[in-house]
């Protein structure tokens, strides 16, 4: 294991608070740029300064072991520590890089959705969401968890209702109640560990909960944190919020939430889980991870089954999307090296695939001004290169060979089938749940395809801008889906490590 102070300035050393810091300040100086393109170019250079960091510190993980990073000069547990390991570097990644990706994509669709005044405002809060969502992920210290969940929630509320739709004040409402009730949960659980161990640290946290692990408070803790984060990820059924919340929120904030937000949140239940409580005996026996498993199995079913009566694309695959939270919880909840690994990679490859099909749909709303899918009739004929990457990806959702999402599914049928008659069970609801998937998509196919377009306005393909981002997570989907090396080992590393396994 590395550790890293920051006496004296030396960049390299001081990559974990720069992870952080970066975005947090940037967002304030954003809001001072009020020429044309001014904050988006500004967001856009942020972003690549943190995702240059997330790679560094990925690598320096994977070459060296854990990076411990001590905040202020206070050693942990007393201090704030930075803490990062396989799985949250890899998480790192995901986050930054989608909003690499997404940014130069957000370039039009935010001139098209977000009123010109506001913009400053927008990227600001952009900034802020990154910060929190990285902070997130990066911290070693259960408060601070929820000091950036609520940084992250906070600016995510106000991405969502920036939009011109008014239906978005709603949403962005419901996430805002249904989000707060999460963080309170969330609060209690952590309260109550410190109470019973007078520390934050969660690695002090694990070392310590031991003899009072066989408590009501630990216990009752545990269940605040686990239905908290679920309410934050959205797994069925606190998934209520979801929908509309991708729905009728700018194009871009689809984009950037579907392809990180709840992979962040999944992060935070597998640190709790495996992390915190994992080692602890009393849990045992309560089979915790397994408790997850019929809420896994809803989500995937009722995710996939709603999606295939959706009326509205961006509806459709924000219902598509509670399905795929349903995927990785049941990784998780087999608990085993294969399922975990399932679980974790498919964090990686929902990004890329969620990320495109939400950046074809918004750009045909960029030239149709419309989502719902009886108004997408012909589009594969007028926006051929936007409608076939939509296809390309989609294809990744359903799984099939040669894609990233196959390589998920793959997983989680090898891990599933490693539990018995039940495994072969769970195995078919996969195989079942797929071929739900090739409904919905085939939905999208048949109208872009095999329909006329409708009369009136000239309907043009989406512009290079958009298109490029596009189609870069749409090759990555089948690039990460044969090459397998950069996206399964590194899982598998972080799955090991969740799980205690000597390497």
């Amino acid at each position: 294991m590395s550790t890293a102070t920051h006496a004296g300035f030396s960049l390299l050393a001081n990559l974990p608070a720069l992870q952080v810091v970066v975005p947090m300040v940037a967002a304030p100086i954003c809001t001072f740029l009020r020429f044309r393109n001014g904050p988006w170019a500004f967001a856009l250079l942020v972003s690549a300064a943190v995702f240059w960091i997330a790679v560094t510190l990925l690598q320096q993980v994977l070459t060296h072991g854990v990076i411990s990073y001590e905040m202020g000069g206070w050693a942990p547990p007393i201090g704030i520590e930075y803490r990062i390991d396989e799985i949250n570097a890899f998480v790192l990644l995901i986050v930054s890089g989608i909003s690499l990706v997404a940014l130069p994509y957000a370039l039009r669709s935010v001139e098209r959705e977000v009123p010109q005044d506001k913009h400053h405002l927008f990227y600001a809060a952009w900034l802020l969401c990154l910060c929190g969502m990285l902070g997130i992920t990066i911290t070693g210290d259960a408060f601070n968890i929820f000091v950036f969940l609520e940084i992250s929630s906070l600016s995510t509320y106000m991405l969502i209702a920036s939009g011109r739709d008014p239906r978005a004040l709603t949403a962005a409402f419901q996430y805002l109640v249904l989000g707060t009730l999460g963080a309170t949960f969330i609060l209690i659980g952590v309260g109550l560990l410190y109470i019973m161990t007078g520390t934050l640290n969660i690695i002090d946290l694990a070392d310590r909960l031991g003899p009072v692990s066989d408590t009501t408070s630990v216990r009752a803790a545990a269940a605040f944190l686990i239905v908290g984060i679920a309410l934050k990820f959205a797994l069925f059924p606190a998934h209520f919020w979801l929908p509309n919340g991708y729905a009728y929120s700018p194009s871009a904030v689809a984009v950037f939430l579907s392809a990180t937000a709840t992979k962040v949140s999944v992060y935070v239940l597998l640190r709790f889980e495996f992390t915190v409580f994992g080692g602890i005996e009393a849990f045992d026996d309560l089979h915790f991870a397994r408790l997850l498993l019929p809420f896994a199995i809803a989500a995937f079913l009722v995710g996939s089954i709603a999606a295939i009566f959706q009326t509205d694309l961006k509806r459709l695959l924000a219902w598509s999307s509670i399905a795929q939270i349903g995927y990785m919880a049941l990784g998780i909840g087999l608990g085993t090296p294969d399922g975990l690994t399932a679980g974790i990679v498919h964090m990686f490859n929902h990004a890329l695939t969620k990320g495109a099909l939400f950046m074809a749909a918004g750009a045909m709303f960029l030239s149709i001004g419309s989502t719902r899918i009886t108004n997408l009739a012909g589009v594969g004929k007028t926006m051929p290169f936007t409608t076939l990457a939509f296809v390309l990806a989609g294809f990744s959702l359903i799984g099939v060979p040669t894609t990233s999402g196959f390589i998920s599914k793959w997983y989680l049928v090898l891990a599933a089938l490693q539990h018995g008659n039940a495994g072969y069970f769970l195995a078919g609801l996969v195989l079942f749940s797929s071929i739900l998937a090739v409904i919905y998509i085939w939905r999208i196919v048949e109208v872009a395809y095999f329909r006329e377009p409708a009369g009136g306005a000239v309907v043009k393909e989406a512009p290079l801008s958009m298109l490029l981002p596009l189609w870069a997570l749409t090759l990555g989907c089948y690039f990460f889906g044969l090459e397998t090396h950069y996206s399964v080992d590194i899982a598998r590393q972080a799955a090991e490590s969740l799980l205690g396994i000597a390497r």
